[in-house]
């Protein structure tokens, strides 16, 4: 087995240990509650979570309440993770397929070579 795909064995068992994830990005915004008596129309504005994603090229949102912007932090944390453990054993396997060529040509050439010296071929 080759270094590339140990490597790629060991990103594969990693991926396989995947945790609840999410593809997109957790935003913290401010915002006015619309009460013309709170601090928020005096400047002061409130803090929220929404999560943003994309849909078919267009950006949209959704609220997190404020108990799940630790869980969802994790999971958008976990999507990061595993996209570069993706990218990584894509790596890997680009890398073995180009190492295949060369190598399979190096084989071949010491076959020819034995059997140019006259030799009969070695059988193993």
């Amino acid at each position: 087995m080759s270094r590339f795909e140990k490597l790629r064995q060991a990103k594969l068992k990693q991926l396989a240990q995947c945790k609840p994830l999410v593809a997109a990005s957790l935003c913290r915004v401010n915002r006015r509650c619309g009460n013309p008596r709170c601090k928020c129309a005096r400047g002061q504005f409130h803090t929220a979570h929404v999560l943003t994603y994309k849909v078919k090229g267009k950006t949209r949102a959704v609220h997190v309440p404020k108990d799940m912007v630790d869980e969802v932090r994790r999971w958008v944390q976990e999507h990061k993770r595993v996209k570069r453990l993706i990218r990584e054993i894509s790596n890997s396997s680009l890398a073995i397929i180009r190492g295949h060529v060369p190598a399979s040509r190096a084989a071949a050439r010491g076959k020819k070579q034995s059997h140019c010296r006259g030799s009969p071929p070695v059988s193993s």
